[in-house]
């Protein structure tokens, strides 16, 4: 699985399949060639769920950004 299938999968599904892919390194008994297939699959999960959380950070910031606006523009003339 990669490119565009990995932009399909949501946050919680490339967590949970690298929580596995880890625990399957951990555990060994791979042959090199499995552990460097499994490494490389980790990583491109680690991406996607960096993405997702980049993106939910980006959302946050704007919502954030524009509550601050709305009171900063709502404040305004009404100083006693």
């Amino acid at each position: 699985m990669s490119g565009k299938v990995d932009e399909a999968l949501g946050y919680e599904q490339a967590r949970d399949e690298l929580i596995e892919v880890v625990r399957r390194l951990e555990a060994g008994g791979t042959t090199l060639e499995e552990s460097l297939a499994l490494w490389e699959r980790g990583e491109e999960l680690a991406k996607v769920c960096r993405r997702w959380l980049e993106g939910a950070r980006a959302r946050l910031d704007a919502a954030l950004a524009e509550e601050a606006a709305a009171e900063g523009a709502g404040g305004e003339g009404h100083e006693e």
